[in-house]
Order: structure tokens, then sequence, then C-alpha cells
């Protein structure tokens, strides 16, 4: 049920003056023109609602499964900047909801449901995202954006001010978004899709019911690539190791068998590590059936969906961005890419081919210029930072650097 708190109160008890709130919806307007005024929104909501993490997901004509969404949150550099990234679409809990309606988990699932879904497992919990207000937005194309604010596990739940605040607003984003839609849409959305697809941090594996490889998104790509711990072997996905193997197809099996035992709109997910012939850490994966409305209704054909998480994955951050983010010299651009990548000061400094007293005046730096104190700190923000956003160093960069 909405909220029907007045507004001038609403505004008053969120400790909001009018020409905050005034600021806040131009903004939003604002990004009818230039789609990056609605981070500048994001970030105000975040600190509105006292949130960690605030995500507007949208859509993309002709791509059912996988969405961009944007992200205000703190896995960003200093106060939390914007980020984009691909969400699969199909994989949630949240589908069918009533549109234009502010929800809070609570209202939706048990806090046992929610914390052992495969969507808090993999999305949530990492970013501690444990309280949930949201709503799904119809636009006036057919199409739904949902609006997600998430606050830690051990802060208080968002109250009916708070919801109310949150009802407020949506007729302002639906507005400003479609306005940007028509605008823009193809040119806009079209790129923000590109470059959120080729950022996944989640590979994801699509199965058809005969245990197929129907689709693939960059990062799975990747991972089968590498042939460590994954294949697949007439088109079908297995493990490196028979043990693995046996354990993958078991969960298969078994997100299927919920559709004949007539359980397709139940949404449970299991888990398992892969290990690697590398002696890398194990590739970690979860594997659930994709619950659709037609699926529910004994319709279409059931599809799972198998994620995977690879834990020493290279990052994609770019040399360019990185030195003009933190004002770094080449020499120590390149420094502190290797170590983002997982390498010692020691192994950085061989694969440079510098001295390790270089090496560590480079390091003397880069904690000066970035304001940290420790090289976990380092690594930590170099992943997390807008850098991720730029495209990846040329191939010959390192060397032209030296």
């Amino acid at each position: 049920m909405q909220s029907r708190v007045p507004n001038a109160q609403v505004l008053a008890q969120m400790g909001l003056e009018l020409a905050e709130y005034e600021g806040l919806i131009g903004n939003m307007y604002d990004s009818a023109m230039d789609i990056r005024c609605m981070g500048d929104s994001l970030r105000q909501l975040r600190k509105l609602f006292k949130a960690n993490f605030v995500t507007l997901i949208l859509r993309v004509q002709d791509e059912p499964l996988l969405s961009p969404m944007m992200v205000a949150g703190d896995i960003e550099l200093g106060e939390g900047g914007i980020n984009h990234y691909a969400y699969y679409a199909k994989s949630t809990l949240f589908d069918g909801l009533p549109t234009d309606t502010v929800f809070t988990i609570d209202e939706l699932m048990t806090d046992d449901e929610w914390i052992s879904s495969s969507f808090y497992l993999l999305f949530c919990q990492p970013h501690d995202c444990h309280q949930m207000l949201g709503a799904d937005i119809r636009m006036p194309d057919g199409s739904t954006v949902r609006l997600r604010i998430n606050r830690p596990r051990g802060q208080a739940r968002f109250s009916q001010v708070e919801r109310a605040m949150c009802a407020m607003l949506l007729p302002h984003l639906r507005r400003a978004l479609h306005m940007h839609s028509l605008l823009d849409r193809s040119e806009s959305l079209g790129s923000l899709y590109s470059q959120t697809i080729s950022r996944m941090a989640v590979a994801t594996i699509v199965l058809d019911e005969n245990g197929t490889v129907v689709q693939l998104n960059p990062v799975a790509r990747e991972i089968i690539a590498s042939q460590d711990g994954l294949k697949v072997v007439g088109g079908r996905l297995e493990a490196t190791y028979p043990s693995d193997n046996r354990e993958l197809s078991r969960l298969v099996r078994n997100a299927f068998q919920r559709v004949k035992q007539g359980h397709a709109g139940l949404q449970i997910a299991e888990a398992t590590s892969i290990s690697r012939p590398s002696g890398k850490v194990s590739l970690g994966v979860v594997v659930e059936l994709i619950p659709t409305q037609e699926l529910v209704e004994g319709k279409g054909k059931p599809t799972v969906v198998v994620y995977v998480r690879d834990a020493v994955s290279k990052s994609l951050v770019s040399n360019v961005v990185t030195s003009q983010l933190y004002n770094l010299t080449p020499a120590e651009t390149l420094l502190a890419l290797e170590l983002a990548n997982g390498l010692s000061l020691e192994e950085a400094s061989e694969a440079l081919n510098i001295r390790r007293n270089t090496a560590r005046a480079h390091l003397r730096s880069i904690f000066s210029k970035t304001g940290v104190r420790r090289q976990t700190e380092l690594v930590r923000i170099m992943l997390n930072s807008v850098v991720a956003l730029a495209g990846p160093q040329l191939p010959g960069a390192a060397k032209d650097a030296l």
C-alpha cells in the first residue's frame, strides 16, 4: 500500500529542503539531454536514503535477457561515482511485481528466503546489500525500468516516510527517462549497452533442456577459451575433472527436474566450485532454472543459467584513464595495473623488467598520489573506481611507456 502522507510533510520528515528537492528533480530532467546527469540524481538519492547502493536498471530493445544498469555505490572511489554493468534480467526474484508500486524486500519474502536466493548470493551479499526499497516503473513504450535502493544488513529498515519519498520521485523518473528515450534512444542506450555488456562481473552460460549451450556472455567466452576448469564439448558444458563434471551435471539436472515436478515458479539455486588444472583459485558456480511466466503456465521450453565467478581474472582497466585519474607517470601507471592484476611487488617488478628498489619508489609515489597507505587498498580502488569504465590498454602500450 502506498503512503498517503502529504508531500510537504514527507520532505520535512526526510530533512529535505524544497530547493534540494527541486535540484534532484532538475537533475532527472536534465538527463533527458545527457544521461550522465542521471548519475547526479542517483548519488543524491544515495545520500538522501542513507543507502550504500542505488541502482537504476534500464532496458535495451531486442535484448530480452540483458539490460544495462547504472549503479551509485560503495564500489566506487570516494563518495561513489557511477558505474555501468549488465544485468541478467530474467534471473531475478522480482519478475511480475505490480508496476509503479513501491515495495520493500521484507514485503516480498522472509529473511531466510532472501538470503538463500541466488540473486542475493551473487549480487547483493558481496556488497552488503541487505535492506531493499524499490519499484518497477512502467514506461510509455511498455518496457519496465527498475529502481533499487539498498542498505547494509545492520542498518534500519526503510520507513513509511521513505516509501512515500520514493513514490513521489517515480513520476519524475519515468518522464525524464521517457524524454531521453524519445530524444536519443538508439544512440544513447545502444552505446550504454555496448559498454556494459563487455564489463560484466559475472559470467553467464545459458543451457537448453538438452544441456546444450545456447548463449555465452563475453566473460563466459573468456573462461571457456582458457580451458581452465570449464570447457564446451560437443556443444555441452563440462568441467575438466570428472568429479566436478558429475556435480555440475547433477545441478543442471536438478534444475530441469523442477520443471517436471511442477516447481518451475520456484527460484532455487545450487552452488559448487570447479577445480582448475592451473592450480588457481577454484571457479565459483551457481546453477538455477530461469523462471518465466510461460514456463509457470506450462508453455515454452525451460532453460538453465550457469553463473561463474573467476576470483583471479585480470582487470581490464585503462592505463590512460588510470594515469589521468590519479596523475600517475606512465611507469607508475604500469606498476599500479600489475598490482591490480594480483601480482606482488616483486612479481610486478620482474614483469616490468625494473629493479625492486625502483618499484618500491614508484609504489611510494603511487600511495602519495592516490591517498592510500597499503597495497590492498590500492588494489581495491583500482578495481572499483571509474577506470573500469574505459577500455583496456592497447597492445604495446606497456612497452612504449617504459
